[in-house]
């Protein structure tokens, strides 16, 4: 608490009922620099080209287990580029041994159905089979990605 002194010639020495900003805003700013570096890093920066989907999204976890597969069939655990000889051990590793976690499937969009069926069961030969698949959300009733097959009986748009 800060204090003023009169000019008179009282003794006394007067509250000052001011408050004191300074520290607070040093504070803030701590904190703000703190969740600037953080925030990049809790995301996961694999580039692939995912595709859409008009499901609703479900609540992520706390520290999702993203699976990616890219376009040239290579593999990766979060960041990490894995062997697909070694992807037992390294989802043993970021799920702590626990079978139950849910594994959350990226793949690109130019990667086959048979490829990604072949990452599936690699997931499934190593014992885990929550496997959720992840999409781009796309807006309902919103026209298809290029490429996209029309079912029978649809008119083209």
């Amino acid at each position: 608490m800060a204090a003023r002194l009169p000019s008179g010639d009282s003794d006394e020495l007067v509250e000052n009922h001011e408050i004191n900003v300074t520290p607070f805003i040093d504070v803030m700013l701590v904190l703000l620099i703190i969740f600037m570096v953080a925030a990049p890093l809790s995301t996961v920066d694999v580039k692939v080209d995912l595709p859409a989907s008009t499901a609703t999204p479900q609540p992520r976890p706390d520290k999702p287990v993203y699976f990616t597969v890219k376009s040239d069939l290579a593999l990766s655990l979060g960041n990490e580029d894995v062997p697909r000889e070694a992807v037992a051990a390294a989802l043993a590793k970021a799920t702590e041994g626990n079978k139950d976690a849910r594994i959350f499937l990226r793949a690109d969009r130019s990667v086959d159905y048979g490829d990604l069926m072949e990452v599936m069961n690699l997931l499934r030969t190593a014992g885990y089979l929550k496997i959720a698949l992840v999409g781009l959300e796309a807006l309902p009733g919103a026209a298809p990605a290029p490429g996209t097959p029309v079912p029978a009986g649809t008119p083209a748009p």
